[in-house]
């Protein structure tokens, strides 16, 4: 291993229909959990934040055990079926909540379980086995995002315990322009210009570490609230991005689009981001 310092990572999971149609993302994340497991060792746990699994202030769903949610109507049959049962972490949620106390960052904590669909899709493809321990943890898409990069801050010593922060939403979201597409088939139009300078303004911001404009995106970024006319696909972002700090320069892994206007980006955060298997970053 190159480093015991895992990153926090930021994928896109677009919508549910990336179970029955992987594309490039699938592909993508399917090579992610080796490729973290062979540079890092398997995540202890996971540390999970879905632009689904949404709160007042933060929570922690602390059951033993958690089973797929469905929470979608009006898709695929077999998306229904689907099952991704895995063990829950609630030791580690000892450890969470004690670091938001740490940090004044008022949290309750549930014995409730389940994985929404941000969570579980992507992790059929990068832990189909389900043998990674999950801890979700609620978020409000009311907090701004440098509230939220202050509440990824708080997750940041995670990262030497062998614990993964994985937030999940999509890089661009504008759920009415993919249904001029259609839900049901994964389109093949060629990305949108708003969304193309959407992802190049975010990932060009990202690279220069300009957390002002970043956090400032809805004002600066071109096409903000057409590509997310409301937030919380995004804001997953700025937690992940957060748990890896503001020194590090965040890292894009992986570049695609369905639907020619769903923006399906993942990131790496953290001074283990550059340990990532070289092959995970794509031209």
């Amino acid at each position: 291993m190159s480093s015991l310092t895992l990153p926090a990572l930021f994928v896109s999971h677009g919508s549910p229909m990336i179970a029955l149609e992987p594309g490039a993302a699938g592909a993508f994340l399917a090579r992610l959990g080796p490729a973290i497991n062979a540079t890092f060792g398997r995540p202890r746990a996971i540390v999970a934040l879905s632009a689904h699994t949404l709160t007042r202030e933060p929570v922690l769903l602390a059951a033993p055990r958690h089973e797929a949610i469905h929470d979608f109507g009006g898709f695929d049959p077999r998306l229904y079926e689907m099952r991704y049962d895995a063990d829950g972490a609630p030791a580690l949620a000892e450890r969470v909540a004690a670091l938001l106390r740490q940090c004044d960052i008022a949290m309750h904590r549930v014995e409730q379980g389940g994985l929404d669909h941000g969570i579980w899709t992507p992790l059929r493809y990068a832990y189909p086995g389900a043998d990674v321990p999950i801890l979700p943890l609620g978020w409000s898409p009311r907090d701004s995002p440098a509230r939220l990069f202050a509440l990824g801050e708080a997750l940041a010593p995670l990262a030497t315990e062998g614990i993964l922060v994985l937030g999940t939403g999509s890089m661009t979201h504008n759920l009415r322009r993919v249904a001029q597409a259609g839900f049901h088939v994964q389109s093949i139009r060629p990305e949108i210009p708003e969304s193309a300078a959407f992802r190049a303004w975010f990932m060009d911001r990202a690279a220069a570490r300009d957390w002002e404009a970043l956090f400032d995106y809805r004002a600066r970024a071109p096409h903000a609230a057409d590509m997310h006319p409301t937030d919380e696909h995004l804001l997953p972002w700025f937690i992940a991005a957060g748990a890896g700090g503001r020194e590090a320069t965040p890292v894009r892994l992986h570049d695609s689009v369905t639907h020619g206007v769903l923006g399906m980006d993942a990131y790496a955060f953290g001074t283990g981001a550059a340990d990532l298997a070289p092959e995970l970053i794509e031209p």
